[in-house]
């Protein structure tokens, strides 16, 4: 077994095209993670998906996840290690051309390791990646860089000659953590922020014959303003998309800067462009000093990013809390003049932290037992404005705001929504919208532009905590629909709620616990919802592995501390539970593809669109 001591840094084909507006079928259930191989582990692996869709040509969608499509097997090399492979990307991204019924994971070249698929036994040597097939942004391993997760996506207008307008077409954004590919110095840092921009023509948007070409996208820019003790973490994109808007085109990336080791400095801070992602300027937006001792100073991650019709642009997040479970809360703070300078960030909200069960073996929180998978920002703020995109011209500006809540303890977790109709300087209470018996898990709004109907997408275990690893549990995927009539958004009904899935099936790659991410997310237009989700239906439980996180539980009970790594050192982890030092554990990992099922890792996204069932 290759050892693995991780000191925490910081403590991750047919052109098909839609004229704007036009109606066609919607699929309520669908694999969004098209390419991605349903075995082996850990190639099969995806979580923490996004989604957007194109306000100008809404049959348009862009999604991103973490997808380990390009990772090796767990049989190259020694067959119980399952590494991420140095320098192998892991931003997935997914297009749809009609309106989410079907999708594409375009095939790319850059840096993969699919070639290193080894042997059974562990004489094979250790995996030598090449170029080859990618599943991820292109453009990375070109820029000697490493694309590594917390996908999150964005349309807007095309800037051109200076000016921004719907008719000179529209761009994506993507926005992801990146590294330094191995031996390279691209940028100074662990993590930075980086965007990957592609566009479409005013008359059509992005097509499937334009984003299958690698050459369409341009080079990924680096978007955070690095240092040498700078870890970015945990960001968001945004295009002011509505043209009433005096900041019409302006982009912004809301993240979390951790500056030290442990993270005694951690800001949320903002970068925004003003000419389509050419260039950014970073403003800070929360002091700096993370104060342990504080109810209100752990830190603060988790960030959403809006604009209004006005051009009033909108940061939450989550102030964490002091204890396990603690009460923290959810922040916001607003800019008027195009994000150059930004309100001190009030509380609006408490919110609970799902921190009633606690996996000591990775030094986690988890949700649904013994080996779990961690759940550190279900109770980060996940918010959308009815802002009347791509005009501005039937926006309400109503705010909606969404998320998962601790507040009644173990086996009661709920989803919570509340709005604001006044730019968030109140709010309704946050009311309970969870169908009877699920735990709410990670939840995420949509609102469409003209205020008229909101979607809330949520996970929710439907099984209570495990306190083994042998009991099967039970993980589903839910859209719920409520319509804004009389100046309320009234009740919400549950549209779709996929098949179960046993989130044991789902695994980081150090074997050590399940992994799932850590959000879902949701879009909408005047006439559908789009949602996408984790999800483990195709997931196959392997006992063997079960016995291993068991055996790992017990060794870290006795020995007081964590004995694995939360999770690899990515991009894709939360950094601020990094500052640790894991020690080497007794309990000794099984040879995956030896004795698991072939589907055992296989985690997806799933997603739908739903038309407006009160149209």
């Amino acid at each position: 077994m290759r050892k693995r001591v991780w000191v925490g840094i910081i403590g991750a084909a047919a052109l098909l095209v839609v004229p704007a507006g036009s109606a066609s079928a919607l699929n309520p259930d669908t694999l969004i993670t098209v390419g991605s191989p349903s075995s082996p582990f850990s190639a099969n692996k995806q979580n923490e998906p996004a989604v957007a869709i194109d306000a100008n040509h809404t049959g348009v969608l862009a999604a991103g996840a973490n997808d380990n499509i390009d990772m090796e097997a767990c049989n190259a090399g020694p067959d119980n290690d399952c590494p991420f492979t140095d320098g192998v990307g892991v931003s997935g991204v997914y297009f749809s051309f009609d309106s989410g019924t079907s999708w594409i994971q375009p095939a790319y070249t850059g840096w993969s390791a699919r070639n290193c698929v080894g042997v059974p036994g562990n004489s094979d040597p250790p995996c030598a990646p090449q170029v080859g097939p990618i599943g991820t942004l292109p453009g990375y391993y070109e820029a000697g860089l490493v694309s590594d997760g917390d996908p999150a996506v964005a349309f807007g207008p095309v800037y051109r000659n200076g000016t921004f307008s719907w008719a000179n077409g529209s761009r994506l954004y993507y926005a992801n953590l990146t590294s330094n590919f191995p031996g390279r110095s691209a940028f100074k840092g662990f993590e930075a922020i980086a965007v990957s921009r592609i566009d479409g023509p005013a008359a059509t948007g992005l097509t499937q014959a334009i984003v299958s070409n690698q050459a369409n996208w341009k080079a990924p820019v680096i978007v955070s303003k690095q240092n040498a003790a700078l870890f970015s973490d945990k960001e968001q994109v945004w295009a002011d998309n509505a043209s009433s808007s005096p900041f019409f085109g302006h982009t912004y990336i809301c993240s979390a800067a951790f500056r030290s080791v442990p993270s005694a400095a951690q800001p949320l801070v903002v970068a925004t462009s003003t000419d389509g992602g050419d260039s950014w300027t970073t403003r800070q937006v929360t002091p700096a000093a993370n104060n342990p001792t504080s109810p209100q100073g752990f830190g603060r991650s988790g960030c959403t990013i809006r604009t209004d019709s006005h051009g009033v642009a909108y940061v939450f997040a989550y102030q964490f809390a002091v204890g396990s479970p603690g009460n923290g809360f959810q922040i916001m703070s607003k800019s008027v003049d195009g994000g150059r300078h930004w309100t001190k960030a009030q509380p609006i909200f408490s919110a609970t932290d799902l921190c009633t069960g606690f996996e000591p073996s990775i030094g986690r929180c988890v949700e649904d037992g013994i080996g779990g998978a961690r759940d550190d920002l279900g109770p980060s703020p996940s918010v959308d404005i009815a802002n009347g995109a791509p005009t501005g011209a039937d926006a309400t500006n109503r705010i909606v705001d969404s998320w998962a809540d601790g507040r009644d303890g173990l086996n009661h977790e709920h989803v919570m929504f509340s709005t604001s109709t006044n730019g968030g300087s109140t709010w309704t209470g946050p009311r309970i919208i969870e169908t009877a018996g699920d735990r709410g898990y990670y939840a995420a709004p949509a609102i469409s532009p003209n205020g008229t109907d909101v979607w809330v997408v949520y996970n929710a275990f439907t099984t209570p905590f495990r306190n083994d690893t042998s009991s099967p549990r039970n993980l589903v995927g839910v859209v719920k629909h409520a319509d804004v009539a009389g100046g309320a958004v009234g009740a919400f009904s549950e549209i779709h709620r996929s098949p179960g899935g046993d989130p044991r099936g789902s695994s980081q790659n150090n074997l050590a616990a399940e992994f799932l991410g850590d959000y879902v997310y949701a879009a909408a237009t005047r006439t559908y919802g789009a949602a996408v989700w984790n999800d483990t239906r195709r997931a196959a439980d392997c006992p063997a592995i079960d016995a291993y996180r068991l055996a790992l539980h017990n060794e870290a009970v006795a020995a007081g501390g964590p004995v694995a790594d939360p999770e690899e050192p990515r991009g894709e982890e939360d950094a601020v539970h990094q500052a640790f030092k894991t020690q080497e554990p007794d309990a000794v990992a099984p040879p995956v593809q030896a004795v698991c099922p072939a589907t055992f890792g296989n985690s997806d996204i799933f997603g739908g669109t739903y038309a407006d069932p009160t149209p």
